[in-house]
């Protein structure tokens, strides 16, 4: 053997030595959508050896070994890491910044990154100055499970010159609270909370915004299609990205929260013609708030 191929076989060892790592996606069910998921991970990973489990499949989490890396991708899942601390580190998809409060309050396990779900705060105020810049008072309605949140939103609305006009709405068979906000706002933005926004408060929520000629922003693209003017979303090729990034990663540096800084915009055409709005343009909308966005 020539001196120069004994050289290029040591060189390649190192290589051979970062053995493909075991990534695991856990879920509750599995779903047309997950196997999806997973198909297209493993497309992106080749090297990787990626597999999926339902929770019910699976022990708990310490006995897995130390350096399977972990992606939860629903409720449950998150529901049986959080079982112990013992086990390996693990980036928690589809989670709402509401679901976390409910289950973590203000902690956060070290053992836990947080993908979020929900449409960042600041960024749905964006997309609102940019559709509406005439608006200015924006009605935000919230639960007590959401009331978090408002101080967030606050400190993004002050650079924009929003003011943010927040109802408490504990009863939805109510429907006082909603059109005392409706009454005192120019448009309406949706938190991503699913005590107040779901399939039983919709009809009431969107007919009444637009009985008034008011358009609501948010809380997620479910909305827009059901009524909502707007939503700003991440889809799988944007999530898929930044576990690309992450999975590149040591666990230790994976961030402890996250949002995908890739995204698109989702508008209802139907929406903006009854409102008197212009067509909405989703790319330029996109490249807008994208530009607006804090750099890291």
């Amino acid at each position: 053997m020539s001196v120069l191929l004994r050289l290029l076989l040591l060189c390649l060892l190192p290589l051979g030595s970062l053995s493909a790592s075991e990534i695991l996606l856990v879920g509750a069910e599995d779903q047309p959508g997950i196997r999806s998921f997973v198909s297209a991970l493993e497309q992106r990973r080749p090297h990787d050896k990626v597999a999926f489990r339902q929770v019910a499949q699976l022990p708990k989490p310490g006995q897995l070994k130390a350096d399977t890396r972990l992606i939860l991708l629903d409720a449950p899942a998150l529901d049986w890491r959080l079982g112990e601390a013992a086990g390996p580190p693990a980036l928690a998809l589809r989670v709402s910044r509401v679901q976390a409060e409910q289950r973590l309050g203000k902690s956060r396990p070290a053992f836990l990154s947080l993908l979020w779900s929900d449409p960042p705060l600041a960024r749905q105020l964006r997309l609102a100055h940019y559709l509406l810049p005439q608006a200015r008072r924006i009605g935000v309605l919230y639960a007590e499970q959401s009331r978090f949140l408002l101080d967030e939103l606050r400190q993004a609305a002050e650079p924009l010159g929003l003011e943010i006009v927040a109802q408490d709405w504990p009863d939805l068979r109510d429907s006082r609270p909603l059109q005392h906000l409706l009454a005192n706002s120019d448009v309406l933005l949706g938190l991503d909370d699913p005590e107040l926004y779901n399939s039983k408060s919709a009809k009431n929520v969107l007919l009444s915004s637009y009985g008034r000629q008011m358009a609501l922003i948010g809380p997620n693209a479910g909305f827009v299609r059901a009524g909502a003017l707007a939503s700003t979303y991440s889809d799988q090729d944007d999530w898929l990205a930044v576990l690309e990034q992450l999975l590149d990663q040591p666990p230790a540096r994976w961030p402890r929260s996250l949002y995908p800084a890739r995204f698109g915009v989702s508008g209802n055409q139907q929406v903006a013609r009854a409102l008197g709005l212009e067509a909405i343009e989703p790319s330029a909308a996109a490249k807008a708030l994208a530009a607006g966005e804090p750099t890291p």
